[in-house]
Protein backbone atom coordinates (compact mmCIF):
# COMPACT_ATOMS: atom_id res chain seq x y z
CA UNK A 1 0.00 0.00 0.00
CA UNK A 2 1.30 3.33 -1.42
CA UNK A 3 0.43 5.04 2.58
CA UNK A 4 2.69 2.67 4.11
CA UNK A 5 5.61 3.46 1.56
CA UNK A 6 4.93 7.25 2.07
CA UNK A 7 5.20 6.63 6.15
CA UNK A 8 8.14 4.68 6.40
CA UNK A 9 10.06 6.85 3.89
CA UNK A 10 9.37 9.74 6.10
CA UNK A 11 10.27 7.46 8.85
CA UNK A 12 13.63 7.57 7.01
CA UNK A 13 13.73 11.48 6.40
CA UNK A 14 12.60 12.02 10.43
CA UNK A 15 15.61 9.85 11.33
CA UNK A 16 18.03 11.12 8.62
CA UNK A 17 16.85 14.99 10.34
CA UNK A 18 17.61 13.92 14.29
CA UNK A 19 21.13 13.08 12.75
CA UNK A 20 21.87 16.31 11.63
CA UNK A 21 19.90 18.41 14.27
CA UNK A 22 18.60 16.92 17.55
CA UNK A 23 14.78 16.52 18.72
CA UNK A 24 15.95 18.58 21.93
CA UNK A 25 17.69 21.19 19.81
CA UNK A 26 14.74 21.66 17.22
CA UNK A 27 12.01 21.43 19.88
CA UNK A 28 14.75 24.70 22.06
CA UNK A 29 14.44 26.10 18.68
CA UNK A 30 10.58 25.96 17.92
CA UNK A 31 9.45 26.86 21.41
CA UNK A 32 11.43 30.01 21.46
CA UNK A 33 9.76 31.26 18.52
CA UNK A 34 6.75 33.60 18.98
CA UNK A 35 3.52 31.15 20.16
CA UNK A 36 1.64 31.39 16.60
CA UNK A 37 -1.99 32.80 16.32
CA UNK A 38 -3.31 29.83 14.59
CA UNK A 39 -3.79 32.05 12.04
CA UNK A 40 -4.67 29.00 9.35
CA UNK A 41 -7.56 28.15 11.12
CA UNK A 42 -8.93 31.59 11.63
CA UNK A 43 -8.39 32.24 7.85
CA UNK A 44 -10.82 28.99 7.40
CA UNK A 45 -13.16 30.44 9.75
CA UNK A 46 -16.27 32.20 8.75
CA UNK A 47 -16.18 31.82 4.64
CA UNK A 48 -19.20 31.12 2.67
CA UNK A 49 -16.31 28.63 1.04
CA UNK A 50 -12.54 29.11 2.08
CA UNK A 51 -10.27 27.49 0.10
CA UNK A 52 -6.62 25.80 0.28
CA UNK A 53 -4.77 26.09 -2.64
CA UNK A 54 -1.94 23.44 -3.24
CA UNK A 55 1.58 23.73 -4.60
CA UNK A 56 2.62 20.36 -5.65
CA UNK A 57 5.32 18.99 -8.33
CA UNK A 58 3.93 15.51 -8.79
CA UNK A 59 2.07 12.89 -7.10
CA UNK A 60 1.71 9.07 -6.52
CA UNK A 61 -0.97 8.71 -8.72
CA UNK A 62 -0.38 11.13 -11.83
CA UNK A 63 3.56 11.72 -12.07
CA UNK A 64 4.97 14.40 -12.92
CA UNK A 65 1.75 17.48 -12.97
CA UNK A 66 4.13 20.95 -13.67
CA UNK A 67 7.52 20.33 -15.07
CA UNK A 68 8.07 23.48 -15.48
CA UNK A 69 7.41 24.10 -11.29
CA UNK A 70 8.14 27.84 -10.88
CA UNK A 71 7.41 27.68 -7.16
CA UNK A 72 7.64 31.26 -6.66
CA UNK A 73 5.51 32.14 -9.28
CA UNK A 74 2.67 29.58 -8.19
CA UNK A 75 2.52 30.96 -4.81
CA UNK A 76 2.43 34.64 -5.85
CA UNK A 77 -0.13 33.84 -8.29
CA UNK A 78 -2.28 31.67 -5.23
CA UNK A 79 -1.83 35.29 -3.46
CA UNK A 80 -2.83 37.30 -5.84
CA UNK A 81 -5.83 35.33 -6.49
CA UNK A 82 -7.11 35.61 -3.05
CA UNK A 83 -6.13 32.26 -1.64
CA UNK A 84 -7.53 31.86 2.05
CA UNK A 85 -4.48 29.53 3.03
CA UNK A 86 -1.62 27.73 0.63
CA UNK A 87 -0.70 24.07 1.13
CA UNK A 88 3.23 23.32 0.43
CA UNK A 89 3.56 19.31 -0.50
CA UNK A 90 7.40 18.68 1.41
CA UNK A 91 7.62 14.98 0.80
CA UNK A 92 10.29 14.43 -1.56
CA UNK A 93 9.97 10.94 -2.95
CA UNK A 94 6.63 10.64 -4.53
CA UNK A 95 5.90 14.31 -4.41
CA UNK A 96 9.22 15.41 -5.37
CA UNK A 97 8.16 18.48 -2.66
CA UNK A 98 11.20 19.89 -0.36
CA UNK A 99 11.36 21.57 3.00
CA UNK A 100 13.37 24.56 1.10
CA UNK A 101 10.36 24.49 -1.77
CA UNK A 102 8.56 25.46 1.83
CA UNK A 103 10.85 27.68 3.13
CA UNK A 104 11.36 29.69 -0.57
CA UNK A 105 7.42 29.53 -0.33
CA UNK A 106 7.43 31.00 3.12
CA UNK A 107 9.33 34.05 2.03
CA UNK A 108 7.56 34.91 -0.76
CA UNK A 109 3.67 35.04 0.64
CA UNK A 110 2.41 36.33 3.71
CA UNK A 111 -0.69 33.32 3.50
CA UNK A 112 -0.97 30.94 6.02
CA UNK A 113 1.02 28.03 5.02
CA UNK A 114 0.18 24.14 5.68
CA UNK A 115 3.34 22.38 5.54
CA UNK A 116 1.91 18.99 4.10
CA UNK A 117 3.88 16.19 4.81
CA UNK A 118 3.36 12.64 6.40
CA UNK A 119 3.91 13.40 9.78
CA UNK A 120 5.04 10.38 12.13
CA UNK A 121 7.00 11.76 14.69
CA UNK A 122 6.74 14.07 16.79
CA UNK A 123 9.77 16.15 15.95
CA UNK A 124 8.09 17.11 12.30
CA UNK A 125 5.62 19.22 14.62
CA UNK A 126 8.68 21.21 16.28
CA UNK A 127 10.36 21.42 12.23
CA UNK A 128 7.57 22.67 10.71
CA UNK A 129 7.35 25.49 13.37
CA UNK A 130 10.90 26.41 12.52
CA UNK A 131 10.23 26.32 8.95
CA UNK A 132 7.06 28.97 9.36
CA UNK A 133 4.47 26.93 8.99
CA UNK A 134 1.47 27.79 10.48
CA UNK A 135 -0.31 24.56 9.81
CA UNK A 136 0.78 20.28 9.98
CA UNK A 137 -1.23 17.28 8.68
CA UNK A 138 -2.03 14.75 10.99
CA UNK A 139 -3.33 11.58 8.80
CA UNK A 140 -5.47 9.41 11.27
CA UNK A 141 -5.04 6.43 9.05
CA UNK A 142 -1.33 6.61 10.86
CA UNK A 143 -1.84 7.69 14.20
CA UNK A 144 -4.62 6.37 17.11
CA UNK A 145 -6.14 8.23 19.05
CA UNK A 146 -3.82 8.65 21.61
CA UNK A 147 -0.82 10.19 19.49
CA UNK A 148 -3.15 12.29 17.71
CA UNK A 149 -4.52 13.83 21.37
CA UNK A 150 -0.90 13.93 22.15
CA UNK A 151 0.37 15.39 19.07
CA UNK A 152 -2.79 18.47 19.69
CA UNK A 153 -1.47 19.30 22.36
CA UNK A 154 1.91 20.20 20.72
CA UNK A 155 0.94 22.09 18.32
CA UNK A 156 -1.69 24.27 20.35
CA UNK A 157 1.73 25.08 22.60
CA UNK A 158 3.25 26.36 19.48
CA UNK A 159 0.38 27.91 18.14
CA UNK A 160 0.21 25.77 15.05
CA UNK A 161 -3.31 24.38 13.37
CA UNK A 162 -3.42 20.45 12.70
CA UNK A 163 -5.48 19.81 10.07
CA UNK A 164 -6.60 16.10 11.05
CA UNK A 165 -7.08 13.99 7.89
CA UNK A 166 -9.81 11.54 7.60
CA UNK A 167 -11.49 9.11 5.28
CA UNK A 168 -13.58 6.71 6.93
CA UNK A 169 -16.01 6.71 10.09
CA UNK A 170 -13.67 5.20 12.27
CA UNK A 171 -11.26 8.04 11.49
CA UNK A 172 -13.78 10.54 12.21
CA UNK A 173 -14.51 9.15 15.52
CA UNK A 174 -10.69 9.51 15.88
CA UNK A 175 -10.14 13.02 15.17
CA UNK A 176 -13.49 13.69 17.22
CA UNK A 177 -11.60 11.85 20.46
CA UNK A 178 -8.80 13.57 19.73
CA UNK A 179 -10.45 17.12 19.81
CA UNK A 180 -9.30 18.29 16.82
CA UNK A 181 -10.97 21.84 15.43
CA UNK A 182 -10.03 21.41 11.76
CA UNK A 183 -10.82 18.53 10.13
CA UNK A 184 -10.20 17.10 6.92
CA UNK A 185 -11.93 14.28 5.16
CA UNK A 186 -9.78 13.15 1.97
CA UNK A 187 -11.94 11.40 -0.95
CA UNK A 188 -8.88 10.03 -2.24
CA UNK A 189 -8.05 6.83 -0.76
CA UNK A 190 -4.25 6.72 0.50
CA UNK A 191 -4.18 3.02 0.03
CA UNK A 192 -5.15 2.60 -3.71
CA UNK A 193 -5.49 6.46 -4.95
CA UNK A 194 -9.53 5.67 -6.24
CA UNK A 195 -11.51 9.55 -5.83
CA UNK A 196 -14.74 9.05 -4.48
CA UNK A 197 -16.25 12.99 -4.56
CA UNK A 198 -19.52 11.54 -2.35
CA UNK A 199 -16.83 10.79 0.75
CA UNK A 200 -17.14 14.28 2.44
CA UNK A 201 -20.62 14.17 2.39
CA UNK A 202 -20.97 10.65 3.94
CA UNK A 203 -18.53 11.63 6.84
CA UNK A 204 -19.90 15.63 7.21
CA UNK A 205 -22.31 14.44 10.12
CA UNK A 206 -19.45 13.54 12.21
CA UNK A 207 -17.94 16.23 12.42
CA UNK A 208 -18.92 18.47 15.29
CA UNK A 209 -20.68 21.88 15.31
CA UNK A 210 -18.05 24.32 15.59
CA UNK A 211 -15.14 22.35 14.08
CA UNK A 212 -13.96 23.20 10.75
CA UNK A 213 -14.80 20.96 7.83
CA UNK A 214 -12.44 20.61 5.09
CA UNK A 215 -12.99 18.73 1.89
CA UNK A 216 -9.54 17.28 0.28
CA UNK A 217 -8.91 16.51 -3.11
CA UNK A 218 -10.91 15.21 -6.08
CA UNK A 219 -11.77 18.31 -7.71
CA UNK A 220 -11.47 18.27 -11.26
CA UNK A 221 -13.83 21.40 -12.24
CA UNK A 222 -15.69 24.10 -10.88
CA UNK A 223 -19.26 22.14 -10.22
CA UNK A 224 -16.96 19.24 -7.52
CA UNK A 225 -16.99 22.51 -5.68
CA UNK A 226 -20.21 22.92 -6.16
CA UNK A 227 -20.76 19.64 -4.90
CA UNK A 228 -18.56 19.92 -1.96
CA UNK A 229 -20.39 23.39 -0.64
CA UNK A 230 -23.64 21.43 -0.86
CA UNK A 231 -22.55 18.59 1.15
CA UNK A 232 -21.25 20.91 3.89
CA UNK A 233 -17.69 21.95 3.14
CA UNK A 234 -16.61 24.51 5.40
CA UNK A 235 -12.63 24.60 3.10
CA UNK A 236 -12.13 22.49 0.60
CA UNK A 237 -8.37 21.61 -0.58
CA UNK A 238 -7.37 21.78 -4.60
CA UNK A 239 -4.30 20.45 -5.84
CA UNK A 240 -3.91 19.07 -9.36
CA UNK A 241 -7.18 21.23 -10.51
CA UNK A 242 -5.58 24.04 -10.37
CA UNK A 243 -2.01 23.66 -10.69
CA UNK A 244 -3.19 22.77 -14.03
CA UNK A 245 -4.56 25.75 -14.82
CA UNK A 246 -2.73 28.42 -16.28
CA UNK A 247 -4.08 30.89 -15.46
CA UNK A 248 -4.72 30.48 -11.71
CA UNK A 249 -6.78 33.55 -10.78
CA UNK A 250 -9.73 33.06 -12.77
CA UNK A 251 -9.56 29.24 -12.07
CA UNK A 252 -9.80 29.93 -8.70
CA UNK A 253 -12.32 32.67 -9.30
CA UNK A 254 -14.62 29.74 -11.17
CA UNK A 255 -14.45 27.35 -8.17
CA UNK A 256 -15.74 30.07 -5.92
CA UNK A 257 -18.42 31.45 -8.14
CA UNK A 258 -19.53 27.56 -8.64
CA UNK A 259 -18.93 27.25 -4.45
CA UNK A 260 -20.99 30.14 -3.54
Amino acid sequence: MILDELAAHARERVAAAKARVPLEAVKAQAEAMLRGDFRFEKALAGKTTAFICEIKKASPSKGVIDPQFDYFGIAGQYEEAGADCISVLTEPKWFLGSDEIFRAVRLTVDVPLLRKDFTVDAYQLYQAKVMGADAVLLICALLDTGTLADWLAVCDRLGLSALVETHDEAEMQSAVAAGARLIGVNNRNLKDFSVDLGNAARLRAGAPAGTIFVAESGVSCPEDAAKLRQAGADAILVGEYLMRSPDKQSALQALREAAK
